[in-house]
C-alpha cells in the first residue's frame, strides 16, 4: 500500500513531501466540491427549462390550436350528438382549455421541483464544514529525532525552499 504521493505508508515523509501531499488532497477536495455543485446546477437548469417548455407548450396549444380544433371538434360534435352548433363549440372550447390547464400543472410541478432544491446552498455548506475541520486540524505527534538527526531532516526542507 502507498501513499498518494506513491511513498509506502508508514515510511518517514518529509515536510516538503507532506505539505505536497496536503496540497494535492486540497486541490482534488476544492475540484470535486466544484464538480458536485456544476452537476447540481445543471439539474437545477434542467428542470427550469422543463417548465419553461411546459408554459411555453401551454401557451401554444391555447394559441395556434383554437381556431382549427375548435371548428373540427364543434362539427364532430353536431354530427354525432345533433345538438345546437354553440353548444358544440363551447364544448370544443372546454376541451382545450383542459389540454392547456394540464400542461400548466405540468409547468408547476417542474417549477416547485427546481426552486426546492437546495444544489448550491448543500455545496456551499459542505465547503464551510471542510474549512471548519482543516481549521481544527492538528497535526499528528511526531517522536523527537536526536539533534545529529535533526540538521539531515532540515537540509533537504531548506534546499528545496531556495
Amino acid at each position: 500500500m502507498s501513499a498518494p504521493d506513491g511513498s509506502p505508508v508508514g515510511a518517514e515523509r518529509s515536510i516538503g513531501q507532506l505539505f505536497a501531499s496536503a496540497t494535492a488532497e486540497m486541490s482534488a477536495l476544492v475540484h470535486d466540491e466544484i464538480a458536485l455543485a456544476k452537476a447540481q446546477l445543471k439539474q437545477d437548469v434542467k428542470r427550469g427549462a422543463t417548465s419553461g417548455g411546459a408554459f411555453s407548450a401551454a401557451g401554444a396549444v391555447l394559441i395556434f390550436s383554437l381556431p382549427m380544433l375548435n371548428f373540427a371538434l364543434a362539427y364532430g360534435i353536431r354530427t354525432w350528438s345533433h345538438w345546437n352548433l354553440a353548444i358544440c363549440f363551447l364544448l370544443s372550447f372546454a376541451a382545450n382549455v383542459l389540454v392547456a390547464v394540464v400542461l400548466a400543472l405540468i409547468g408547476v410541478t417542474f417549477a416547485k421541483k427546481a426552486k426546492k432544491s437546495k444544489g448550491p446552498q448543500k455545496v456551499a455548506a459542505s465547503m464551510k464544514e471542510t474549512a471548519v475541520v482543516l481549521q481544527k486540524a492538528k497535526p499528528h505527534p511526531r517522536p523527537e529525532l536526536p539533534q545529529d538527526r535533526v540538521h539531515e531532516a532540515l537540509e533537504p526542507v531548506a534546499r528545496s525552499s531556495s
